[in-house]
């Protein structure tokens, strides 16, 4: 049975209008950048799987180079108005790894959930370890249409080159197609579209199954009441993607675990299914 660590990186605010969605349309995107009231201070969470033949991480974190000036674009209006960070040199994935006594070694793999700097913040710290990618979601993240995304694609590893995940017609509850990154398919890649438009998220199946959910929404509550963030492209699609993570919840016990979502380590402990 895989162990499963919380690492939090650091913490993030947004416009309560990116954690729940108000308005449609381009009024979605200007009530984001608009909006007066913040949320609580967020975690950052990556994850460490730890399995008999390795450590699986899904995403990175963040990184304390976010303070540095010049960092974030300055021409972004999402950066200067709708996001606030606090990450501390010790909050990055290196150190957290190493105080639960993970080598660099030990990381056999690593999945991003997607590629805004929240999540691929910390790639520094994955040299040598193989990492995954949807290949819409790289596409999309590359270049200077990448950065008027919100993406830093600029400010990603030289070196880094991901592989891409390769989904198969592998049914899981209601996905229909599932990226298996261990051989027993302990560890599985589902799509979940919404956040971004390629966003995916880890399970690991067990007793109960352990969803790290990255993006899908802010907090359980959330998906519970299918609310949609304000950043999804797609409200529909986005709304699909909820409605499917509760059906798979309804079939068989699942503890579910945004990035973000300031309950989700004590639900990890608990084992706190939905």
């Amino acid at each position: 049975m895989a162990k499963i660590h919380a690492i939090r990186t650091g913490w993030v605010q947004v416009r309560q209008a990116q954690a729940v969605s108000k308005g449609h349309g381009v009024a979605r995107v200007l009530n984001m950048l608009l909006d007066k009231e913040w949320t609580e201070w967020l975690p950052i969470y990556a994850w460490a799987i730890e399995r008999g033949n390795g450590v699986v991480l899904v995403d990175t974190g963040e990184t304390a180079r976010v303070h540095e000036a010049g960092y974030h674009p300055r021409w972004h209006p999402f950066y200067q108005r709708a996001a606030r960070f606090q990450v501390a040199p010790e909050d990055e994935l290196g150190p957290q790894l190493r105080a639960l006594g993970i080598k660099a070694g030990d990381v056999r793999d690593v999945v991003l959930t997607h590629l805004h700097t929240d999540h691929a913040g910390g790639l520094r710290h994955v040299v040598g370890s193989r990492t995954w990618v949807h290949e819409a979601e790289w596409t999309a993240a590359r270049g200077l249409m990448g950065q008027l995304k919100g993406y830093l694609p600029h400010r990603w590893p030289k070196w880094w080159q991901p592989n891409m995940l390769q989904f198969r017609d592998a049914t899981v509850g209601p996905f229909t197609k599932s990226a298996a990154i261990s051989p027993d398919e302990e560890i599985l890649v589902l799509p979940t579209s919404g956040h971004t438009p390629a966003h995916v998220s880890v399970l690991v199946q067990g007793s109960p199954s352990i969803l790290l959910a990255g993006d899908t929404s802010y907090t359980q509550g959330l998906l519970l009441e299918s609310k949609v963030d304000g950043v999804s492209p797609n409200e529909e699609v986005s709304r699909r993607t909820l409605a499917q993570i509760r059906e798979l919840a309804a079939q068989r016990p699942l503890v579910y675990l945004p990035s973000h979502d300031p309950e989700s380590e004590s639900r990890l402990r608990g084992g706190c299914t939905l």
